[in-house]
């Protein structure tokens, strides 16, 4: 299963060179190309991974492009960002935008039940409203779901990353120490200590 999942990533994760070539990057690849966004670093793979989550739940089109471009003010690595937004596919869009609909509309119902409904009246009566409606084509309170879970999505995958990352570098580490360790052992057994020095 990992060795699937790791060659499906090598497969559909952009390289630099498509991003340059691709008509839709093309007027923002210098800004794009930049070599600290394509680094796999501590800080910018979990940005990669929050920011394509983000863009992928909330945006329904051109994804990789806004994942791209988004990267540009967070300093988050590119290919993540783009690799992550696949996160809405054919079989997890629909079960995302159900779960965003009950997410909003609990949301909205307990905002609704307090005395002012901050919530409600903010996307009644202002553009916020019409803006999310536009750009998720979604209705308002599916919308709203989506920009919650998105957020959620974003923030748990954010530290996930973080927590996965730190650990895997920690395993490396002892894994390299335990090699020397290792070798130490081996060497000093062919050539043990006389003692006269």
């Amino acid at each position: 299963m990992l060795a699937k999942t790791s060659a499906w990533i090598q497969r559909n994760m952009p390289t630099r060179e498509q991003m340059q070539r691709s008509r839709w990057t093309r007027p923002f690849a210098n800004r794009i190309m930049r070599s600290e966004l394509w680094r796999f670093t501590r800080r910018s793979v979990p940005r990669g991974v929050a920011l394509g989550m983000l863009v992928g739940i909330i945006i329904p089109f051109a994804q990789i492009l806004f994942s791209a471009l988004l990267c540009l003010p967070v300093r988050a690595n590119v290919p993540v960002a783009a690799l992550t937004t696949f996160v809405t596919n054919p079989i997890t869009t629909p079960l995302i935008w159900i779960l965003s609909y009950n997410v909003g509309s609990w949301m909205l119902r307990v905002d609704a039940a307090t005395v002012i409904a901050p919530v409600n009246k903010a996307m009644e009566h202002s553009e916020f409203g019409d803006m999310l409606q536009w750009l998720t084509g979604a209705t308002l309170v599916t919308a709203f779901g989506l920009v919650v879970v998105a957020a959620v999505a974003a923030a748990a995958s954010y530290v996930a990353t973080s927590f996965s990352w730190r650990y895997i570098v920690a395993a490396k580490r002892r894994r390299r120490l335990m090699e020397r360790r290792i070798r130490r052992g081996s060497e000093e057994a062919e050539f043990p200590p006389t003692g006269i020095e």
